[in-house]
């Protein structure tokens, strides 16, 4: 096998600024970087990490929304994370919201929104979408509600495919002294169209949150969502491990469920862990791929000023056109050194590894990280 060596060196700007509550609130959390290689084995690549949350009240029970997210995400899971297989996705999302009480238990909204999805590769489909959605609320008691929820979004994409989804569902939330519950179950009907042609499918939808408290140290989330979307859409912004094949437009059915846990020990050590599976259908194509592993991050103080930190991960993908499987590994570690209150030395080695049936797949990577934290305020 042939292979290459290379450094890259990156530099990054991050930011965290939330608005006192008020009339319009917003929320943004940003991370900017910029990669150069050493041997000039890739192009320099920009890296973004961004995500805000904003919302104004025009009068009571009206309210203006604005959401953006950007990431940079794998075009193909089957390809290592190089530049050439990742491009930026940017989801703008921006809409009225308007609320009334029907009474002291009942609530009715109505919401309409647009919403942008942008790449940066030229290749990659960007698309536009139209949502409308009417929501009716119960309060059964203080704690627990329950309501009905209709949608209904029109997506069309720069390849002039058009892609129609119809949504019905009940909705419940539920909390306790140490738990909260929410989530829906419904149906959901989507219908691609694409130079006169048109395809539907129909099947079951959801989603699910549960968190729960377990003592003041350790707390335990659980998240699963099962949607007919495409790949413009923001599944894989909300499921960080779930990749979309940018090479299939169209209709796809995506199910993913992510478990996570994190504690806090007497010695300032915290142990985080996260445990996730997903499945993608793409319909129009008649492919699936499987995705299933975890994630563990450790942090330890070692001094007052000296910091350890151990992670690592596995993942287990199939893929069904060509009946393969891959293995991938990742194990990292690393010291912080605090210089000063508002400066940190970041030191990390790190060592990746893909296995596959597929030799082309296959690849093994071990990298460096030195970096200095700055926080400015």
């Amino acid at each position: 096998m042939n292979e290459e060596s290379d450094i890259e060196s990156r530099v990054y700007l991050g930011v965290r600024h939330t608005a006192d509550p008020g009339q319009c609130n917003s929320d943004l959390a940003a991370r900017l970087g910029y990669g150069y290689w050493l041997d000039d084995t890739f192009d320099p690549e920009p890296y973004a990490n961004l995500d805000f949350a904003g919302d104004c009240r025009i009068v009571d029970g009206l309210v203006w929304q604005v959401t953006d997210n950007l990431r940079n995400i794998a075009q193909d899971s089957r390809s290592n994370n190089n530049p050439n297989n990742l491009t930026r996705k940017n989801v703008f999302r921006t809409g009225p919201v308007w609320t009334l009480r029907l009474g002291p238990v009942d609530q009715i909204s109505f919401a309409a929104e647009y919403e942008n999805t942008e790449f940066s590769e030229p290749e990659e489909t960007d698309g536009e979408r139209y949502i409308g959605t009417v929501a009716f609320k119960h309060f059964f008691s203080s704690s627990f509600s329950g309501g009905v929820m209709a949608s209904r979004d029109e997506a069309e994409l720069d390849t002039e495919e058009e892609i129609d989804r119809e949504t019905l569902s009940l909705t419940f939330g539920k909390e306790w002294a140490a738990t909260s519950l929410n989530g829906s179950a419904g149906v959901s009907e989507i219908e691609t169209t694409l130079n006169d042609t048109s395809r539907s499918t129909d099947g079951f939808v959801g989603n699910l949150e549960v968190t729960r408290q377990v003592n003041p140290t350790t707390e335990i989330a659980l998240e699963a969502s099962r949607e007919l979307t495409d790949a413009t859409s923001d599944f894989d912004i909300r499921f960080g491990e779930f990749v979309f094949s940018q090479e299939q437009t169209g209709a796809v059915e995506v199910s993913a469920v992510r478990l996570r846990t994190a504690t806090e020990f007497s010695a300032g050590s915290s142990l985080g862990l996260t445990a996730f599976a997903s499945r993608s259908d793409y319909i129009d194509f008649g492919t699936e791929e499987e995705s299933v592993g975890y994630n563990v991050s450790y942090r330890r103080p070692i001094t007052a000023q000296v910091t350890a930190t151990l992670g690592g991960g596995y993942n287990y993908l199939t893929y069904s056109d060509d009946n393969t499987a891959d293995v991938l590994y990742r194990l990292n570690a690393g010291l912080d050194f605090q210089l000063s209150r508002k400066l940190t030395l970041v030191s990390t080695i790190g060592h990746g590894q893909r296995d596959s049936e597929i030799s082309t797949r296959e690849f093994v990577e071990n990298w460096v990280l030195l970096g200095l934290n700055y926080q400015f305020l």
